[in-house]
């Protein structure tokens, strides 16, 4: 099991915890209060710097819930935080755009992340055909 550094700006939000055997996602929570009108452009401040091991980036997305229970969208649509945010002062955000007014209360869970490793170094190799079964290029059908 690793052992995560976690920076905590506030002490009023939950601490960071993994819930063996339920989800390896980790549930992230407003470090504060926040009202938006609709239309509404805003960094919510999630009260954590976290130190990732090496060779790992944390995937943030927003919660099944947060859509339903905020009318937010998180515009990054999922958010890689990589190692090198580390630092003392670098906590993590959640850019949102509001749909509808709304209020996220502090210590709301808005979000989740999980840890995953960086992808392996690659090689790009131009070739003039792919021997795959053509499915027609877009998504399940290939056509729109």
């Amino acid at each position: 099991m690793q052992t995560i550094k976690v920076k905590y700006f506030t002490e009023e939000i939950e601490k960071l915890a993994y819930i063996d055997g339920v989800s390896d996602w980790i549930d992230l929570r407003a470090a504060e209060t926040v009202t938006l009108r609709q239309g509404d452009f805003k960094l919510i401040p999630l009260g954590v710097a976290i130190a990732l091991p090496p060779g790992y980036e944390a995937h943030v997305v927003p919660r099944s819930s947060t859509f339903k229970n905020y009318g937010l969208l998180q515009v990054n649509s999922c958010g890689v935080i990589d190692g090198s945010y580390c630092g003392d002062e670098d906590m993590w955000y959640m850019p949102v755009y509001a749909t509808r007014d709304t209020v996220v209360t502090k210590n709301d869970r808005i979000c989740q992340f999980r840890i995953m490793e960086n992808q392996p170094k690659l090689v790009f190799e131009q070739v003039a055909h792919l021997e795959g079964k053509n499915r027609g290029g877009f998504g399940t059908t290939g056509k729109q």
